[in-house]
């Protein structure tokens, strides 16, 4: 698996891998050698899960994005890997279009998960009493705070997002973090799944957004994106 994910990457000559690795206490030395721009990681290892691993990257490299290449399609790990920092999550059966969009997306500061994992988590809330925990949550969020968690979940930039509520960028940050607090999410891509589960997503994207991407090894940014990888082989 490592393998051809390493090819497939550098067959894109934006990318450039500076890690491959087949355990978490080596994928941790890689980051603190060269923290990457993104590490695309698994999430069951020997002695360690994904999910532990996410988090440490998370205190160690804040700034390293970070997505899951899984075969595990179960809600319960897609919700704990949101909420332990992945910004991506994508299965091991998508095709490679699907997986370089992935990875491009998670570069670039957006968040992403893979069509099968959103159908389900989406079929999941639908099927679900209306009566929830979540509206009680809901419910202490202000209106503002509201429009800016819809704007955050499909991608716009806390400027864009000041721009269009006619707000200083500080302030969005402030409204941002107090979501995060009040609905206890670690992470944009966790927001991003919250907003989508609650029928939250009607926004556009207010502007432009590029595109960069990774897959399971160590990367960093351009010029070339660098990547790095944690799986199993």
């Amino acid at each position: 698996m490592r393998e051809g994910l390493k090819h497939l990457i550098e067959f894109h000559a934006d990318f450039s891998i500076v890690g491959a690795f087949g355990c978490v206490e080596e994928c941790l030395d890689g980051i603190r050698d060269i923290p990457p721009d993104v590490v695309i990681t698994d999430l069951i290892f020997p002695g360690q899960s994904g999910i532990e691993l996410l988090a440490q990257i998370q205190r160690l490299s804040p700034v390293t994005r970070k997505l899951v290449l899984t075969e595990h399609d179960n809600e319960n790990h897609v919700r704990a890997a949101l909420s332990s920092g992945a910004d991506g999550y994508v299965l091991k059966d998508c095709n490679s279009a699907e997986l370089m969009l992935a990875i491009r997306t998670v570069a670039a500061g957006q968040q992403f998960l893979c069509k099968t994992v959103a159908g389900k988590v989406l079929s999941t809330y639908l099927s679900r009493d209306k009566v929830s925990p979540v509206a009680a949550v809901a419910q202490s969020i202000t209106e503002r705070e509201r429009e800016v968690l819809t704007q955050i979940a499909v991608g716009n930039s806390n400027k864009s997002i000041a721009r269009e509520l006619g707000v200083s960028p500080k302030t969005v940050e402030k409204h941002r973090s107090n979501l995060m607090r009040k609905l206890q999410l670690r992470s944009v891509a966790a927001i991003t799944l919250y907003a989508v589960s609650n029928g939250m997503t009607s926004a556009e994207p207010l502007g432009e957004r590029g595109t960069a991407g990774i897959s399971a090894k160590l990367a960093r940014s351009r010029p070339p994106l660098r990547y790095g990888a944690l799986q199993s082989a």
